[in-house]
């Protein structure tokens, strides 16, 4: 029945067209993901300078101090506007700000332009992702929610699976320039496949914005509270935290910790780990949305992140390619519910007019978490090395599975929960 629910959500031309535009905009993403690593990568001759681990936390903290500046209040506005027309702004100026990063490195050959064009890169994600998160819910109905969200998981699957291989080749063999090219294409492509939504808003408070601070304030605090009193969003925020925690240890000691292993540094090894991470992932969020249905949240999120963290210390303990392949299938396997459900959990726990509120808070705290990883990671891995970096890491995820279960013994109503048909 799920498969017929899936093929059915593809068939709506609404969601369809929110589909692919991910599918191609996600692409994009992670050759800028790729071509910004491959930038440091030559700045410092393949990671060698000692400085490395510092611009490599340096540039999570660009990408991050947008949604930590602006996230907590950008929400109430994206409330009161029509979604879709946010979606297309934010992917229009992404499509400029990345074609405008490899000209001004070939003018300055230094590192401060870009991080300056990386941060307006990120302030169109400030507005994106919630508004994408917020409009899910307002074209498909809410027995086909868990579905939707799987299959816009299964579109950044996909999209991390071609576009690691893709941009790792690229990188290596015709440079991080043009993989940022083809970054600008994927995000018209993107704009083209949203303008073929037909959506009509919910409805909003006026359009000229809160009544003075204190209303602006006072609907803020809102969505902070959705967040604060209710047990489905406290046990998503979990799950989703030490994701996005693990991930700050990765893009610092685990960057490093391939490219040390390496006997010919480069990208496409990180090309082709980021793929297995998408299979994995891939096979786990089919799972999802097929047996998967039948398991209580909290015990899906817990035991997979633990699993998650044994195949993270897995992969500190090794420099053998092959076992981080596999370590990093195994945690885009393990990992990968806590992306589908949460994003489930938050919508099912917020009101339609709150949502842009609640998914800007969400990306505040994420976005907080992994830059406070980022700076512990570059700490340790500049004192102690990466292994034991991303050991630490494997150790926090694993302390947030256990939360994660504590969530059902808390609430026993998320325990006997299942994914709706």
């Amino acid at each position: 029945m799920a498969a017929g629910v899936s093929r059915g959500l593809l068939r709506q031309r609404n969601f369809a067209a929110l589909w692919w535009g991910q599918l191609i905009s996600i692409l994009g993403e992670r050759l800028t993901y790729l071509a910004l690593v491959g930038l440091l990568a030559e700045h410092t001759q393949h990671f060698r300078d000692t400085g490395s681990s510092w611009l490599l936390s340096a540039l999570a903290n660009v990408m991050l101090a947008p949604v930590l500046l602006l996230a907590p209040f950008t929400g109430a506005w994206v409330d009161r506007w029509n979604l879709r027309r946010v979606l297309i702004a934010s992917d229009a100026l992404r499509a400029g700000v990345v074609l405008s990063i490899p000209i001004l490195y070939a003018w300055t050959h230094g590192v401060a332009p870009v991080f300056a064009q990386v941060f307006v890169l990120f302030t169109c994600n400030v507005f994106f992702l919630p508004a994408k998160s917020a409009i899910t819910p307002e074209i498909v109905p809410p027995s086909q929610l868990l579905a939707a969200n799987a299959l816009l998981s299964v579109a950044g699957i996909v999209s991390t699976a071609v576009g690691a291989l893709l941009g790792g080749w690229v990188i290596d063999h015709w440079g991080w320039g043009l993989a940022l090219e083809i970054n600008a294409v994927t995000y018209v492509a993107s704009v083209a496949a949203l303008a073929l939504i037909s959506y009509r808003p919910t409805e909003h408070p006026p359009a000229d914005g809160p009544e003075g601070w204190r209303g602006y304030l006072r609907e803020v605090g809102e969505g902070w509270r959705v967040l604060k009193g209710s047990p489905r969003v406290g046990l998503g925020l979990t799950a989703l935290a030490a994701v996005w925690m693990g991930g700050g240890f990765l893009h610092v000691a685990g960057n490093q910790h391939i490219q040390r292993a390496a006997s010919v540094p480069g990208m496409e090894r990180l090309g082709v780990l980021l793929c297995a991470l998408g299979l994995g992932a891939g096979l786990s969020t089919w799972w999802i949305n097929t047996r998967g249905r039948a398991a209580p949240r909290p015990a899906v999120l817990g035991i997979g992140l633990v699993l998650a963290a044994g195949a993270l210390a897995a992969f500190a303990a090794s420099t053998r390619f092959a076992v981080f392949v596999a370590s990093s299938f195994l945690v885009g396997a393990f990992v990968a519910p806590a992306f589908v459900l949460s994003e489930t959990l938050l919508q099912e726990g917020a009101e339609p007019r709150q949502r842009g509120r609640v998914f800007s808070a969400r990306d505040f705290l994420m976005r907080l978490l992994f830059l406070l990883t980022a700076t512990v990671a570059a700490w340790l891995t500049r004192g102690f090395g990466t292994r034991v970096a991303l050991l630490a890491s494997a150790c926090i995820v694993a302390v947030a599975g256990a939360l994660a279960m504590a969530w059902g013994m808390l609430d026993p109503a998320l325990m006997r929960e299942k994914g709706r048909a």
